[in-house]
């Protein structure tokens, strides 16, 4: 395919998904629908949408429209490009602009300049103060990708030659000691031969961050009370913890023990009715669900999701989950409430309210990471008893 017909692709693909099509499946649709496009082809064109999402707004605002055209012709001006050398109407590239597209504007307000739902600009600025606009300037740049070393097998340096020998470059990151950055050739990863024999991860580096800071030791019991997908839990088992895995959704803990045996690691996963007949655990870490707002790079479609009402409801889960995890806690252990959020509300407000709540725990430590310091957005805070 030309640049201008993967152009013209991501309108299609974008249309569908401002009608209401999730993106990924809207992604899947029209590969299914285009069996003739190669790998190459369908990266590119992941690219042009998953851009356009991360500045839906002053993409629409850039190219005078709401529609996938309009949102594509502003993403390319965006970015410093002029759409007219790809809208040029040859081949299956996209029609000639016209007229009035050819009238830009660089008159946006905050929101669409930051590409930033206007009812979430005053909780960033009361999260982040002076740091609002870079972090939402952040999110609007593709993530950067990092896999993480899994000690249990290699060490940092070797698993960088491993990669390197599969034409995969990387760098050692300074947010998370097991943590490479990867520079060049990231979706080679997944076919790789330090990831298919379990060497490395696909891990955010901040996430790793997370995991360092909990001070895991080898034979500590350890619960994941929100194991999703068991990226922490892998990470934690690898530094030698028994580590017990549980969710509410356990279609989302399926690729758990592959991934566990990939790494030569043992997870136990468990249901909600199982936790009660367990012994106490000597950490309890809950990654609670919340807004994302510290991924939105990667999980961009995430922002336009987001209603107040919907926040509402998350915060209120997070109480929840707050008020049953210690249960689960030996009296000397730590509980670990941690989130991929940037949002205060989601954060020490909720930690502050449990500790209102519950006057026998104390914080022990607070951590806030923003992309701006290289990875993505978390929160960890660390309580104990006494």
């Amino acid at each position: 395919m030309t640049p201008g017909a993967r152009v013209s692709a991501a309108i299609e693909v974008l249309d569908s998904y401002l009608s209401g099509t999730p993106v990924e499946q809207a992604l899947t649709g029209w590969a299914r629908n285009h069996r003739f496009a190669g790998s190459k082809d369908r990266a590119a064109i992941r690219d042009h949408v998953f851009d356009a999402v991360r500045r839906l707004l002053s993409s629409q605002a850039l190219g005078g429209g709401t529609d996938g055209r309009a949102t594509m012709i502003g993403l390319l001006r965006g970015q410093g490009r002029d759409p007219s050398e790809l809208f040029t109407a040859e081949g299956h590239a996209p029609s000639q602009l016209s007229q009035d597209e050819l009238a830009s504007t660089d008159d946006m307000d905050r929101a669409q300049r930051l590409d930033c739902p206007d009812w979430l600009l005053p909780l960033f600025d009361e999260s982040l103060g002076q740091k609002a606009d870079k972090v939402l300037d952040s999110l609007r740049q593709r993530a950067p990708v990092f896999v993480r070393v899994n000690l249990a097998r290699s060490s940092r340096e070797d698993a960088a030659n491993m990669l390197a020998e599969d034409g995969i470059v990387s760098r050692p990151s300074d947010l998370a000691l097991m943590a490479l950055d990867i520079l060049e050739n990231p979706r080679k990863i997944k076919v790789s031969r330090a990831f298919l024999n379990g060497y490395v991860e696909m891990q955010d580096a901040a996430s790793q961050a997370v995991i360092e800071a909990l001070d895991i030791q080898p034979g500590m019991r350890v619960l994941d009370y929100c194991a999703g997908g068991g990226g922490k839990a892998l990470a934690m088992a690898a530094l030698g913890a028994e580590v017990t895995a549980h969710d509410l959704s356990w279609d989302r803990m399926k690729d758990i023990p592959s991934r566990a045996e990939r790494a030569g690691v043992s997870i136990k996963r468990v249901r909600e009715s199982e936790l009660n007949k367990l012994p106490p655990f000597d950490l309890v870490l809950a990654d609670a669900p919340c807004s994302g707002s510290g991924a939105w790079r990667r999980a961009p479609h995430g922002k336009w999701l987001l209603t107040p009402e919907k926040l509402v409801q998350i915060q209120s889960a997070q109480k929840d989950i707050l008020r049953k995890i210690p249960a689960y806690l030996t009296q000397e252990g730590v509980l670990a409430y941690a989130t991929c959020s940037v949002l205060q509300c989601e954060n020490g407000d909720q930690v502050q309210g449990f500790l209102g709540e519950s006057h026998d725990f104390h914080l022990i430590s607070e951590r806030q990471f923003t992309p701006l310091d290289g990875g993505d957005g978390f929160y960890l805070s660390q309580l104990k008893r006494g």
